[in-house]
């Protein structure tokens, strides 16, 4: 079924009026028609609305809605994911990823070993760029919400924005403790918010890391393999992702 994201003000009632872009996708290269049914969010309250399309104009579909569907598919804790500029395009594999594995914000950091640096001007048009993939992997993973991919941050601003999030983790390749680790993780409860920070090639420097333990981030092991910054995050989300559902089921 065809998933796609509305304004909450677009949801009148029994009336769902779809507009924009997706407009031209679903008349002209899905070739839909009156009777078929769609699945809409609004990206704001976690519910899936299915709703049939019942007619066709220039620049809208408009849809009566069937039923809500509330037991979605979010994960029951917000995941933080604070990433280490990347080389390349590393980013947007990165976002994609996360957002297909639960992640409620994606938050670029500009560590000292960040290999790209941006500047205001790029970093904005990267975070328009970056914003269109998580809505595309939302779409695609059938989110009920659109993870939004936050303004590019320095560590010192990072480690303020987490300060009230209830756990923090950053992979440390000096950490060993597997055993801690895996209580860390495992003690995360459904509502609570979860930051994880990823360093880029390379890693943190030094002094990021002390900053991150003073500001209460935890370190953990992902293992004794070193793991690249486009896996590591990914191995994290993963095993909260697992985590948290095993629980919640």
């Amino acid at each position: 079924m065809y998933h796609f994201f509305v304004e909450p003000s677009q949801i009148k009632g029994h009336k769902i009026i779809i507009t924009g872009s997706d407009v031209n996708h679903i008349k002209n290269v899905l070739r839909m028609k009156a009777g078929e049914e769609i699945a809409v969010s609004n990206g704001i309250d976690g519910k899936e609305y299915r709703c049939g399309i019942t007619e066709f104009t220039q620049d809208e579909v408009i849809c009566d809605l069937r039923f809500i569907k509330e037991d979605g598919v979010e994960l029951p804790s917000k995941i933080y994911l604070f990433q280490g500029l990347p080389k390349a395009d590393k980013m947007e594999l990165i976002i994609q990823k996360a957002v297909e594995l639960g992640a409620y914000e994606i938050i670029p950091l500009a560590a000292k070993r960040s290999v790209v640096k941006l500047d205001e001007k790029k970093a904005k048009n990267r975070q328009l760029r970056w914003q269109g993939i998580a809505e595309a992997a939302a779409k695609q993973s059938k989110r009920a919400v659109i993870p939004q991919v936050k303004e590019l941050m320095s560590m010192h601003e990072a480690a303020a924005y987490a300060e009230s999030m209830d756990v923090k983790l950053i992979p440390y390749e000096l950490a060993d403790n597997m055993t801690k680790t895996k209580e860390l993780i495992g003690n995360v409860k459904p509502g609570e918010s979860v930051a994880i920070f990823i360093g880029p090639e390379g890693g943190f420097e030094e002094n990021e890391i002390a900053e991150a333990l003073e500001s209460g981030i935890l370190p953990i092991t992902l293992g004794k393999r070193i793991l690249r910054t486009e896996t590591a995050g990914l191995a994290v989300l993963s095993w909260l992702m697992y985590h948290l559902e095993e629980d919640e089921a």
